[in-house]
């Protein structure tokens, strides 16, 4: 046994990059796609616009809780459904030029409850996600970073850059 003890560890909230803070470096925007793990959240958040804007705009400072590829796989409907258009509307909810808003509505409602609009994000701040009246905060215990409510567990920071941080979290949010 090393009489000096382990090596020192590495925490697993270290950012990627070390912040920069300076107008016109990396933004949220460039560096949403670099993380496989998260690849579907970043392809819904190109996919609106207003949330793609925000995380390219370096004067919007943005915490975004990108749930993993898994997280969304395991959800009970697509984040573009929604069970009271289907029981409005039957299941070609989605069809046509209607639809496809509903669609698009659905998934933004979706993407922006993942969007803190606060970074740095301090531990027990209350914030309001982008477009959820709902306050979340996160706190951590025995070293696990957990949003709450609904205790989700934060995996690792993956990005922190000039406007915000880029989170990974092991579920998604409720979006309904």
């Amino acid at each position: 046994m090393d009489p000096a003890g382990p090596g020192p560890a590495v925490p697993p909230f270290a950012p990627a990059e070390p912040p920069s803070g300076a107008q016109g470096d990396v933004v949220l925007s460039d560096v949403m796609g670099r993380d496989r793990s998260i690849n579907l959240f970043a392809g819904f958040v190109r996919d609106i616009e207003s949330s793609s804007r925000r995380l390219d705009d370096s004067s919007h400072n943005t915490t975004v809780l990108a749930p993993l590829n898994s997280a969304i796989e395991s959800l009970p409907r697509k984040p573009w459904e929604d069970p009271r258009d289907y029981s409005a509307l039957g299941p070609n909810a989605y069809e046509g030029g209607d639809g496809q808003e509903r669609a698009q509505r659905n998934l933004r409602r979706f993407v922006e409850a993942h969007m803190v609009p606060v970074s740095p994000w301090r531990e027990g701040a209350k914030a309001k996600p982008i477009g959820d009246d709902q306050e979340i905060w996160w706190e951590e215990k025995d070293g696990i970073r957990m949003i709450q409510p609904g205790a989700i567990e934060v995996v690792s920071v993956a990005s922190t850059v000039a406007n915000g941080d880029v989170w990974i979290i092991k579920i998604a949010r409720n979006y309904a």
